[in-house]
C-alpha cells in the first residue's frame, strides 16, 4: 500500500502514475478536488521549453511527452500548444536561443520589428525568442483527468479527509491518521501538501520553503479572434508572465497576466485571498504600455499560492517511508505528469532521487 497525501497537481498525478503501475494506492485529500485553497486551480497554465539551465530544458522534454501518455490514457486534451515568447533584458532572449539550439529544442530568434509584424498586439522593445512546442495547460482538468483514472484504475480515493498525522514506523512502514478517525498504514507515504507542507510537523529535513500570496489578472482581448502566444517578460522592474486565460477570464477571449515576483509572504492556513490593489495597478498599466490587444481593465482576478526554495529548484527526495514532493517555486504545473512518475519511482525504490531536488541540498 502506498498513501498520497494532497490531490493538487503532484499528489493527482502521482496517484495516477502508481495505480497504471498496479499499484494499491490510497489517495486522500483535505478538501474536494478542484479545490481553490491551494496553487493546482485554474485553467491556465504555462508549458514553455525556453529555460536558460539546460537541466531543465531536458526536463521539459520529459514532461511533454508524459502530458501525451496522460491525455492518452485519458482520452482527454490537456496540453494546447500556442507558441511562446520570452522578452525583456531579463529573460535574455539571446541567451535563451543557444540553450534551445544546443539541446535540439526548435525556437525562432527575433528583432522587435520582425515580432511586432508577425504579433502587432503586443509592443516589442528588443529581441525576442519563439518558441513553437510552448502552450497552456489546464490545470483543473488535469487534477480531475489523474483523479478519475487512478480511481478507475484501482485506487483508493479519501477525499474531505484531513491527515492528522504521519508516524513513522521503520524504514519501510509508516503509519498515516485522519480527522475522522481512519488509520491507514504503508510501505510509503508520498507527502504532496503544497504550500502547507512547511506547517507539517515531519521527521525529516526540509530545506526552506516561503509561501507567498500571488495575484492574476484576466485582460479581455480587443480582438476575439487573435491568437495570443503565452509570454515570459522581464526588464528592470517587473518579471511578467501572461497566457491565454480558458475558462477563467469569462466567457470572451481573454489573457491571463501576472506578477512572477512580489507576492505577499503568507501560510495556507493565513492566506486572505484578497487581491494586492498596487499588483493590479502595475499589472494593468504593464498591459496598457506593452500589451495593446488587450483591454487593460480586469474582467476577472484572483489569488493562488507559491511555495518556493531559494534555489527555485523542486523537493523530491525520499526519507525512509516518507517521500517529500514540492515540486513548485512558480514553475512547477508545467511539469505534473514526470513529477508523479518520478515520486512514483521514489515511493517503490525504482529509482534515486536526482542530487537537485534533494531535501538536503549539495551546496
Amino acid at each position: 500500500m502506498i498513501a498520497v497525501v494532497g490531490a493538487g497537481l503532484m499528489g493527482a498525478a502521482t496517484a495516477w502514475q502508481l495505480a497504471r503501475q498496479g499499484h494499491e494506492v490510497t489517495l486522500i485529500e483535505a478538501y474536494d478536488i478542484g479545490h481553490r485553497h491551494g496553487s493546482s486551480h485554474g485553467t491556465s497554465r504555462i508549458f514553455r521549453r525556453a529555460y536558460a539551465d539546460p537541466f531543465y530544458v531536458g526536463l521539459t522534454g520529459q514532461a511533454y511527452e508524459h502530458w501525451r501518455e496522460l491525455e492518452h490514457d485519458s482520452s482527454t486534451p490537456l496540453l494546447r500548444t500556442t507558441g511562446g515568447l520570452d522578452l525583456g533584458k531579463g529573460r535574455d532572449p539571446e541567451s535563451l536561443a543557444a540553450v534551445l539550439g544546443a539541446a535540439g529544442v526548435p525556437y525562432e530568434l527575433l528583432d522587435a520589428r520582425a515580432a511586432a509584424e508577425r504579433w502587432p498586439h503586443i509592443r516589442f522593445t528588443g529581441p525576442a525568442l519563439y518558441q513553437p512546442d510552448a502552450g497552456v495547460v489546464d490545470a483543473d482538468e488535469t487534477v480531475a483527468v489523474c483523479v478519475r483514472r487512478a480511481v478507475e484504475l484501482g485506487a483508493d480515493a479519501w477525499i474531505g479527509v484531513r491527515v492528522t498525522g504521519i508516524d513513522v514506523l521503520g524504514d519501510a512502514e509508516a503509519l498515516v491518521c485522519t480527522g475522522d478517525g481512519r488509520e491507514l498504514t504503508a510501505e510509503a507515504v508520498v507527502i504532496a501538501a503544497g504550500a502547507w507542507l512547511p506547517e507539517l510537523e515531519l521527521p525529516v529535513p526540509l530545506p526552506p520553503l516561503t509561501v507567498t500570496q500571488q495575484q492574476v489578472f484576466h485582460f479581455r482581448q480587443r480582438d476575439p479572434a487573435v491568437p495570443w502566444p503565452i509570454l515570459v517578460a522581464k526588464d528592470e522592474t517587473m518579471q511578467v508572465f501572461g497566457l491565454p486565460s480558458g475558462a477563467d477570464g469569462g466567457p470572451l477571449p481573454a489573457v491571463k497576466v501576472a506578477e512572477h515576483d512580489r507576492g505577499t509572504p503568507t501560510t495556507a492556513a493565513t492566506r486572505s485571498g484578497v487581491v494586492d490593489p498596487s499588483s493590479r495597478t502595475r499589472v494593468s498599466d504593464y498591459v496598457r504600455d506593452r500589451l495593446p490587444g488587450l483591454d487593460p481593465r480586469p474582467v476577472a482576478e484572483t489569488t493562488c499560492l507559491y511555495t518556493t526554495t531559494p534555489d527555485e529548484d523542486f523537493v523530491l527526495d525520499r526519507h525512509g517511508p516518507l517521500v517529500i514532493a514540492s515540486p513548485c517555486s512558480g514553475h512547477g504545473a508545467k511539469f505534473a505528469p514526470l513529477i508523479g512518475a518520478m515520486a512514483a519511482d521514489l515511493a517503490t525504490g525504482r529509482a534515486e532521487p536526482h542530487p537537485r531536488f534533494r531535501l538536503e541540498r549539495a551546496g
